[in-house]
């Protein structure tokens, strides 16, 4: 009898890996433009590069549609390369779990998140690009990824379009982000039905350290809230007995904003959880004040596996869905990730086997990416470029070259061995 379970149900560990795929195209004074494709010259390799996901023994590839390219004028689309790349996913038997948002919005929408527009044209993009590609039987979508990042770098740290900032900034780009959100899981539904999947994705986060010094209790107890806001909200856990209903009515929300998320949820089938062990644990300083985040970060404590396991468990007792790792690496010497996958992977199946719902494990990226930097940088793109992948770029006269390291064929005995 055939297994008619979805993927997520079906019992087995499944390995991904991602393609890094921030753009944000918009530029002002000293900036560049940030397409990871571009500066990862995956525009011209993603032929090979999906067949590298492939080798290494991936079923799933994170992989994000560059909105702005694929739909360059308001009324306009362009599926040509996009055809391509999905013809050749089905090629070789890979499964793109399709990332419609992950960072930035066209160069056409004015005001970018904050534009009254956003979230109809948003869903409408993320319907049609399901609907093109349904005959393929790709049917899993990441709507947004990590929205509360999204939400502070665009609304909250200035740092991003449309550069506000506040707490006003973060609370309008929270909800326009967040009804988005909503609106597009709907609109891919009703395309897709039933054999829909989507898999949210936020990034993982910890604050530790002097938590409850004076100076910081109030910022660090929002900030342990904040982390799950734009999840809470599309899965309407936000009622005025939410921690952050306050926050938000205080700086421009109403009741029937609050009420309109409870009406209709976009419920996790997945919860992914992107953890860097380098990262992802914040720490608190009594006397030393970071207003965190990219722009002025808090230092960083590495808790290893145990900061790792700790999310894990909190995102699957908070949501009640199967949950993945939905990134993971160290942005190291290639022992040093050797290690991490190791430890990663251990973990993750102690987990399985203590009862919790793990379903996937991602290494992020399948090759190296370029730091964020780069767009307030006049340095060459080698100077940002991050140690993460299972390839590592090398420059030439030919142009970027994939060099395989022994982390893909550890990543390979892995993925392999959960088959």
């Amino acid at each position: 009898m055939t297994d008619t379970r979805p993927w997520f149900r079906d019992g087995a560990l499944h390995f991904a890996v991602g393609v890094e795929d921030t753009f944000v195209p918009q530029t002002g004074p000293g900036e560049r433009p940030i397409d990871e494709y571009e500066l990862t010259e995956h525009y011209e390799h993603w032929h090979a590069d999906l067949a590298l996901a492939s080798g290494a023994g991936a079923e799933f590839v994170r992989w994000g549609v560059p909105w702005y390219r694929i739909q360059p004028e308001k009324e306009r689309w362009d599926w040509d390369w996009l055809d391509r790349v999905m013809a050749r996913y089905a090629e070789l038997g890979l499964r793109p779990i399709v990332d419609l948002m992950h960072y930035g919005t066209p160069l056409w929408m004015d005001r970018q998140f904050a534009n009254p527009d956003y979230p109809e044209r948003v869903a409408e993009y993320g319907a049609r690009v399901a609907e093109r590609y349904a005959g393929y039987g790709f049917y899993d979508y990441t709507p947004v990824n990590e929205p509360m990042i999204h939400a502070q770098f665009s609304g909250e740290y200035a740092y991003w379009p449309p550069h506000l900032s506040g707490p006003r900034g973060l609370s309008e780009v929270v909800g326009q982000i967040a009804r988005g959100f909503v609106r597009t899981q709907h609109a891919v539904r009703g395309v897709l039905g039933e054999k829909a999947a989507f898999v949210h994705v936020d990034a993982g986060m910890r604050y530790v350290g002097d938590v409850d010094a004076p100076e910081h209790r109030e910022l660090a107890a929002r900030l342990k809230e904040q982390v799950h806001l734009v999840e809470d909200l599309v899965t309407g856990r936000v009622g005025a007995d939410h921690a952050l209903a306050p926050f938000l009515l205080a700086n421009g929300w109403e009741d029937a904003d609050l009420a309109w998320f409870q009406e209709a949820p976009a419920l996790p089938d997945v919860m992914g959880v992107n953890y860097y062990p380098l990262h992802s644990t914040e720490v608190f300083e009594a006397g030393v004040f970071h207003s965190g985040g990219f722009p002025d970060p808090r230092p960083a404590r590495d808790d290893g596996t145990a900061g790792l396991v700790e999310l894990l468990r909190s995102a699957a007792e908070r949501y009640g869905a199967p949950v993945m790792l939905t990134e993971t690496c160290v942005t190291d010497s290639v022992k040093a990730r050797l290690d991490w996958l190791d430890e990663s992977v251990a973990a993750v199946r102690g987990l399985r086997e203590d009862g919790v719902d793990v379903v996937g494990y991602t290494w992020w990226p399948l090759f190296d990416m370029y730091e964020w930097t780069y767009r307030h940088s006049e340095l060459p793109r080698e100077a940002h470029r991050l140690t993460m992948g299972l390839w590592e770029l090398q420059e030439s006269d030919a142009g970027l070259l994939r060099v395989r390291t022994a982390v893909a064929d550890r990543f390979r005995h892995h993925a392999l061995g959960s088959r």
